[in-house]
């Protein structure tokens, strides 16, 4: 078998399709930032099941540290209005850090290290940051502009968004995500964000399509250039985008909040 972007493949199909191939000494290379990402996210976990008031480990209770971090974009508590339209640009990317529970935080970080352990070393260390950052963006930009007002926690966003980048990683190489299952469990998860209550469909979606073209043009400009800058900046003008997208899509929702309250004051 041949070690390549995403997956082995035969030797046969690698010079029938003239896929592109990454060296074993890449792949065995130890995806840092994968780690670090899972680290985050765990500390989070941890810190916030620790100042939880109630059954934190299974979702129930809240902390201080999930009211102040939590992604919303419009809401009212009592008379105080929070979230991203009110200055809490933060929250934009804090929700991807947080987590309701341990089934939640232990599949995302499953899912992360099954997807970054193969596509950190094919990419390189700056080029999947960029990428995960780009896909955490969209997955807020989903969830701002589909439900603002929906307190919202997670790496799932980012998580699809690896998802979508590996499906551009698959084409890239000529490899139909369909014949290899990666289609497959894209859509099984898709499904699943439509059907089960409680799963947010914005940002699933969302990082799902950023991580899609996001991988795609990483993966066009990996061909054209083995420096990492490129892609890197093209992410960056990406989440840059996706940053100020937030704080619109917010403002679309905060601004008949405010005019409801200024005609009752």
């Amino acid at each position: 078998m041949v070690p390549a972007a995403v997956g082995f493949h035969c030797p046969d199909c690698v010079q029938s399709r003239g896929q592109r191939v990454y060296r074993p000494r890449d792949l065995r290379a130890t995806p840092v930032i994968t780690s670090v990402l899972i680290g985050l996210n765990a500390a989070m976990f941890v810190v916030d099941l620790a100042l939880a008031r109630g059954s934190g480990l299974w979702g129930a209770g809240t902390s201080g540290l999930a009211d102040a971090g939590l992604l919303v974009g419009a809401a009212r508590d009592g008379r105080d209005l929070y979230g991203v339209a009110f200055g809490e640009w933060w929250r934009i990317f804090t929700g991807g850090f947080l987590h309701a529970g341990l089934l939640h935080v232990g599949m995302n970080m499953l899912v992360l290290w099954l997807l970054g352990s193969q596509l950190e070393p094919a990419l390189g260390r700056l080029r999947f940051l960029a990428l995960y950052v780009t896909a955490l963006l969209a997955g807020a930009f989903g969830v701002l502009v589909v439900s603002p007002t929906s307190p919202t926690v997670g790496a799932s966003g980012a998580v699809f968004g690896l998802m979508g980048a590996a499906v551009a990683a698959q084409r890239a190489s000529g490899i139909d995500p369909w014949r290899s299952g990666l289609g497959s469990l894209v859509a099984i998860n898709v499904v699943i964000t439509f059907l089960v209550p409680g799963i947010s469909i914005g940002g699933h979606l969302g990082g799902l399509l950023g991580g899609l073209v996001a991988g795609y043009l990483i993966f066009q400009l990996d061909r054209l250039t083995p420096s990492p800058w490129p892609a890197v900046a093209v992410c960056a003008a990406l989440s840059v985008a996706l940053f100020y997208g937030c704080l619109w899509a917010a403002d679309q929702w905060a601004d008949p909040v405010l005019g409801i309250l200024d005609l009752a004051s």
